[in-house]
């Protein structure tokens, strides 16, 4: 089978990564545009080079079109978007990621594992994870933000909302650190089937359940997630506002941190926050359900 690939050159590339997934994009690579080597990055760290471009690779002539309006309309610098179109041929694309693919960790305990690694810590705990159907392997700073958030704060006993779940990391995670229950919810059926399959390869699926954004949620929860974009995050402030108790936890990620203080306003009227986080652009806003 043939593939269409869509370069993107902005100035938020990995904004773009997100449009384009969104967008039906089967995979986003994030490329050097000027041979400008990132040398020697701090641990942990994913830099970017100076000039990155975005390609969304997809199986469907037909998404191109949606996917360069909703880069336009979305992205800071749409108005002044480049973008380059290709046929490819095909390609093992999983396995090529996987031969590259290491273990990451978040915190003192939580790793991320792709196929044909482990990890050698007895007190682990790892969430087994490849690229798939859906966003989110814990390599994307908004995700690695939210990550971090989990490792660093008890979820035990917790009752999770995973809004915009993609492949489920988060809310697999949260019950991999001993949530009780987690409820996983997106617009894209196909996260979903992803989200039930790595529960079950994570031994989870017992303790989450799956539902598209149009059905109505379940009664305030100890912890929301919302790993998405800013303009819904803002459009959706009423709804997941009411999903966290009193007392509760929100993290909302996917955001530049340009925007961070829109979202912040959005939410100020619910929330006390938390210190942001930010990393390479992208900003984590959390914060604790007040009365």
């Amino acid at each position: 089978m043939a593939w269409w690939q869509l370069t993107v050159a902005s100035r938020y590339p990995e904004f773009a990564e997100e449009v384009l997934l969104a967008q039906g994009a089967a995979s986003v690579t994030l490329i050097d545009a000027a041979d400008d080597p990132v040398l020697e990055p701090a641990p942990g760290a994913t830099p970017l080079w100076t000039r990155t471009l975005a390609q969304g690779l997809f199986d469907d002539e037909l998404l191109i079109a949606p996917a360069r309006a909703a880069l336009q309309a979305q992205l800071p610098d749409g108005a002044d978007l480049h973008f380059e179109l290709r046929n490819i041929a095909d390609a093992d694309w999983v396995n090529a990621w996987l031969q590259h693919a290491q273990p990451m960790r978040f915190g003192e305990r939580l790793w991320v594992c792709p196929s044909g690694h482990k990890v050698d810590d007895e007190q682990a705990i790892v969430v087994q994870l490849d690229p798939g159907l859906a966003f989110g392997t814990g390599t994307h700073p908004s995700t690695a933000l939210c990550l971090e958030w989990l490792a660093t704060h008890e979820v035990a006993n917790a009752q999770v909302l995973d809004y915009g779940c993609g492949s489920g990391i988060l809310a697999i995670a949260a019950l991999k650190l001993g949530a009780t229950h987690a409820r996983a919810i997106d617009i894209d059926p196909q996260a979903l089937v992803a989200t039930r399959d790595n529960a079950q390869r994570n031994g989870v699926s017992d303790r989450i359940d799956c539902a598209g954004a149009e059905q109505p949620s379940m009664a305030a929860v100890d912890l929301v997630l919302a790993n998405i974009l800013a303009r819904p995050l803002i459009t959706l402030a009423p709804m997941l506002a009411a999903s966290v108790r009193v007392g509760g936890h929100i993290v909302l990620a996917g955001i530049l941190v340009t925007q961070a203080q829109d979202v912040r306003s959005a939410y100020a009227g619910w929330f006390d926050f938390e210190p942001d986080a930010m990393r390479e652009g992208w900003s984590r806003v959390s914060g604790v359900r007040r009365r």
